[in-house]
């Protein structure tokens, strides 16, 4: 049986979230070994990237592409939950310069790295049925 329509944009957004992940988590890593000198291997990225401070704000990235990657894996995946991820995550990617946490950081990588303008880019044209709508 062909994944259904709710299934195919889980997907979507699981693979851009962990896009974004990606780019973001060599950023952070840069940062971390500019102050603190090189890290290990995958092992100690994985160990920083769950324990660390200067890592905790890529968390919430994380833990919508585990979200995502839990239900993928249930035999029923109810358009409701698809749309509550892709609407958490449409709240999540909104840059913030003035912001605080996630939001000023993301303004910050969004600044510096083409490769999460990319990634930011490729999202949003998933998520942009769940953009505020401009008032009149």
């Amino acid at each position: 049986m062909p994944p259904s329509q709710s299934h195919a944009r889980l997907e979507a957004l699981r693979e851009g979230l962990l896009a974004l992940h990606k780019t973001l988590l060599a950023i952070a890593r840069a940062e971390y070994e500019s102050a603190h000198g090189p890290v290990g291997g995958p092992g100690a990225l994985l160990h920083l990237l769950i324990n660390d401070p200067a890592f905790a704000w890529l968390h919430p990235v994380s833990e919508l592409a585990a979200r995502a990657d839990e239900l993928l894996e249930e035999d029923e995946l109810p358009d409701v939950e698809a749309t509550a991820l892709e609407r958490t995550a449409a709240e999540l990617l909104v840059p913030d310069e003035n912001g605080a946490g996630f939001a000023r950081k993301y303004f910050e990588a969004l600044q510096a790295e083409p490769d999460v303008v990319m990634a930011h880019a490729e999202l949003r044209k998933l998520l942009r049925k769940y953009e505020p709508k401009p008032s009149d």
